[in-house]
C-alpha cells in the first residue's frame, strides 16, 4: 500500500548556477521502500523561493544547516530564541558575520576553533558557523530565510506539532534538515564518492556511488528501508560525479525515515524530545 504525501530531498547551494544548481529529489512510501519519482533542478534561489511557495503538501529533507550553536549565540550575545536568532542572522552582511566568527575561533585554543552544536557529533556534520570548506554557514544564510518566508514549518524551531495526522491530510509543507554524509559514511566509511574538481572525477568515487547505491536499494542500512529505482534513474545517480544528484537523494531516503516514525505515531517525525529548540536536529541522527 503506497503513501500519499510527496517527499522530497534537496541537495542545496548558497550561489546557485546551471554548472551548480539547486538538486530537488521526490518520490513517496510504498511500505518500507521509497520510490524515486524524479529530479528537478533550480539556476537560481529565486526559482527556488517560487518552487517552495507552490500550494502543495510536502514532507521534506533539506541538507544545509537550521541553527547555530547555542555556545556561539550566547558568547556573541544574539537572540536566544531561533525566531529572533534567524532574524537577526539573516539580516547581517556576510562580511560582519565572517568577522564575528573568525575573532570567535581567534580567540578559542588550536583543536577547539569552532562551536559545535549538539547534533553535530553524532551526525560527523561540520560546525554550522563554518564559513569555508564546507561554507555551511552560508547555506544557512542564504536558505533558512527562503523557508520561513515561504511559509514553511520546520519542526522543533517554528512549528511545535503535538500530534500529527497519520493520514497525512493536513495540507502543509515540512522542512527536516538532513545531511546526507552521515549515511554515506555508515555505509561505505571514508571513501570519497564524490567531488566538484574534475581532476579527482576518478574510477575510485565512481566505484563508491555504485557501492553506496547499491547498499540504499538493498536497504542494508539502520534506517532499514529500500530505495526503489528504475535503471535509468540507477545510471543517472552512478554517473554524476559531483554527487549533487546523488545527496538529494540520500535526503530523500532519510526523510522517508522521519514519514514512517511520523506514521507510527510519533509526535515530531524522530526528531528526539530533547533537542535545543535554538541549535535544531538532525533528521535520522
Amino acid at each position: 500500500m503506497g503513501d500519499d504525501l510527496k517527499l522530497i530531498g534537496c541537495d542545496f547551494s548558497s550561489s546557485p548556477s546551471r554548472k551548480k544548481p539547486i538538486v530537488v529529489a521526490w518520490g513517496h512510501l510504498e511500505k518500507s521502500r521509497v520510490q524515486l519519482d524524479g529530479v528537478i533542478y533550480f539556476e537560481s534561489l529565486s526559482s527556488f523561493f517560487i518552487w517552495l511557495c507552490e500550494k502543495s503538501s510536502w514532507l521534506g529533507g533539506f541538507d544545509l544547516p537550521f541553527g547555530l550553536p547555542r555556545e556561539l549565540v550566547e558568547n556573541l550575545k544574539w537572540p536566544s530564541t531561533w525566531p529572533a536568532c534567524m532574524d537577526y542572522y539573516s539580516s547581517l552582511e556576510r562580511s560582519v558575520i565572517r568577522t564575528k566568527f573568525s575573532a570567535f575561533c581567534d580567540a578559542r585554543p588550536v583543536g577547539q576553533k569552532f562551536a559545535h552544536r549538539a547534533t553535530d557529533l553524532p551526525a560527523g556534520s561540520s560546525p554550522s558557523m563554518k564559513w569555508v570548506n564546507p561554507p555551511v554557514a552560508w547555506m544557512m544564510h542564504a536558505g533558512v530565510p527562503l523557508l520561513r518566508k515561504a511559509g514553511v514549518l520546520m519542526p522543533g524551531l517554528n512549528y511545535f506539532p503535538n500530534q500529527i495526522s497519520k493520514d497525512g491530510d493536513v495540507q502543509q509543507r515540512v522542512a527536516l534538515e538532513a545531511y546526507p554524509g552521515m549515511l554515506a559514511r555508515e555505509l561505505i566509511g571514508s571513501k570519497s564518492y564524490k567531488s566538484d574538481d574534475r581532476l579527482k572525477q576518478d574510477t575510485s568515487r565512481l566505484i563508491a556511488r555504485k557501492d553506496l547505491v547499491d547498499l540504499l536499494e538493498q536497504g542494508q542500512t539502520s534506517l532499514n528501508i529500500q530505495l526503489k529505482l528504475t535503471h535509468a534513474q540507477r545510471d543517472s545517480l552512478i554517473d554524476d560525479p559531483k554527487g549533487d544528484r546523488l545527496d538529494s537523494v540520500i535526503c530523500l531516503y532519510q526523510v522517508a525515515w522521519a514519514r514512517l516514525q511520523q506514521l507510527s505515531g510519533h509526535p515530531c517525525y524522530g526528531l528526539p524530545e530533547e533537542m535545543d529548540h535554538l541549535e535544531g536536529w538532525i533528521v535520522s541522527c
